[in-house]
C-alpha cells in the first residue's frame, strides 16, 4: 500500500483512518492473472469442453432400412456397410427390408415416421431420391425430407437380355426396338424407377416410341432379372454387381454397359457409345441418408465412418467381390451434386412423358 496514505491515516481519528486505507486498497493495480489462475478458472480459456450429449452415440441397435427387395445392390452395399460400422462402434445395425412402390414405402418409413434420433439410416439409392421426385408432381417422399449424409458407391448400368435371345449386339437391339416398339417390354421397380429413366433416355436418343413399350413392376433386380432369363420380359437394366450372378449362370447376355469406359468386371463388352449411342448419362448410386432434424454430430460420425472405410482394404476387397469400388461423397459436395441430378431427371421425365 502507498506509504503516504498510511502516514496521513496515522493522524486522523480512527473512523476517518479506517475510511483511508481502505480507498487505498481500493486504488491498488489489480495483479496480471497467472497462467496457473487462468487453468484453475472454469471459464478460462484452457478450460476444457464437456463432452457433447451424443458422445456415446451409438448405444444401442440401429436400423438400417432399404427401400428394396433383399439381394439387390442397394440391399448388398448395406449390409457390408452394416456390417464394417456395426463391428467398429460395437452395436448391432440391423438391416430391414421395405420394399415397395419404387423405393417410396422405405423412405416414408424411414424419414417420416421414424424418429430423427440416428437410430433410423435410410439405404438412399438414385430411384428412392432424384427419380422419384422427378417422375412424379405428387411424389411421397422429396429431397427436402432427407438429410443427406453420404453417397457409398457408383456403379453402371447394364443391358442384359435372355441369354438366348436373338439380338448378337446392342445396336441390333436398339435398331429392333426402334421398328418395333410396341414389342419391348422392361422391368422396373416402378414408373419413375432406375430403369425407367434409363429406358426413357435410351429410346429418347434412338428415336422409339418410348410410350408403346410395356413396364413390368417389380420388387427389384432379384425378382427382375428372373422374370428376363425365363423369358417374361425382353429387358431387364441393372448395375454390374446385380446381374452378374446370372450372367455367369449362363441365363442372362449382357449387350452393353452404359459407361464411358468399359466395366472392368465385363471386359469384353461395348460400351452403349461404342455401339452407336451416345449421349446416355443415367448412373446408378447408393448410399445414406437420415430424418430432417437428425443431429449434426450423428450425421458427421456416420460420415467420419463411411470415409475411413473407403480407405479400409479389408472393406474394399468385399465391395470387389460385389464387383463394386468405392465412391464416397459427403457433406455439401454430395448435396450439390444430388441436386444437379434432380435438375436434369426432372427435365428428362417431362419431356418422355414420365412425370405424371
Amino acid at each position: 500500500m502507498n506509504k503516504w496514505i498510511v502516514r496521513k491515516a496515522r493522524r486522523l481519528p480512527a473512523s476517518l483512518a479506517l475510511l483511508v486505507l481502505l480507498a487505498g486498497c481500493a486504488a491498488e493495480p489489480a495483479q496480471p492473472e497467472t497462467a496457473a489462475t487462468s487453468e484453475a478458472s472454469p471459464s478460462g480459456a484452457a478450460a476444457t469442453a464437456s463432452p457433447g450429449p451424443y458422445a456415446d452415440y451409438p448405444n444401442r441397435r440401429i436400423e438400417y432400412v432399404v427401400p428394396f427387395s433383399a439381394g439387390g445392390g442397394v440391399d448388398l452395399v448395406a449390409r457390408t456397410v452394416a456390417e464394417a460400422l456395426g463391428k467398429e462402434w460395437g452395436q448391432p445395425i440391423e438391416i430391414v427390408n421395405k420394399p415397395g412402390a419404387g423405393g417410396a414405402t422405405g423412405a416414408q418409413y424411414a424419414l417420416k415416421q421414424a424418429a430423427n434420433d440416428g437410430y433410423t439410416v435410410l439405404a438412399d439409392n438414385v430411384a428412392s431420391t432424384t427419380m422419384l421426385q422427378a417422375g412424379s408432381a405428387k411424389a411421397p417422399v422429396l429431397l427436402s425430407d432427407h438429410e443427406f449424409a453420404a453417397r457409398v458407391v457408383t456403379d453402371a448400368p447394364v443391358f442384359v437380355v435372355a441369354a438366348d435371345a436373338p439380338w448378337e449386339d446392342f445396336t441390333e437391339f436398339s435398331a429392333w426396338v426402334k421398328a418395333n416398339p410396341d414389342q419391348l417390354t422392361w422391368t422396373s421397380v416402378g414408373p419413375a424407377g432406375f430403369t425407367t429413366f434409363v429406358v426413357a433416355e435410351w429410346l429418347k436418343e434412338i428415336g422409339a416410341d418410348f410410350s408403346k413399350t410395356r413396364m413390368v413392376a417389380t420388387k427389384g433386380a432379384s425378382e427382375s432379372l428372373p422374370l428376363v432369363a425365363g423369358g417374361n420380359a425382353v429387358l431387364a437394366v441393372h448395375t454390374v454387381n446385380e446381374t452378374s450372378t446370372l450372367v455367369k449362370a449362363g441365363k442372362l447376355k449382357v449387350l452393353a454397359v452404359l459407361a464411358p469406359e468399359r466395366s472392368p468386371y465385363y471386359p469384353d463388352v461395348p460400351t452403349t457409345g461404342e455401339q452407336g449411342v451416345d449421349n446416355l448419362t443415367v448412373s446408378w448410386w447408393t448410399g445414406f441418408s437420415f430424418p430432417k432434424g437428425t443431429p449434426q454430430e450423428i450425421i458427421d460420425k456416420w460420415q467420419e465412418g463411411i470415409g475411413k472405410l473407403a480407405q479400409d482394404p479389408d472393406f474394399i476387397a468385399k465391395l470387389k467381390t460385389l464387383q463394386l469400388e468405392p465412391d464416397v461423397l459427403t457433406g455439401p459436395a454430395f448435396k450439390d451434386w444430388i441436386d444437379q441430378q434432380a435438375e436434369y431427371y426432372t427435365g428428362l421425365a417431362a419431356e418422355t412423358g414420365i412425370r405424371k
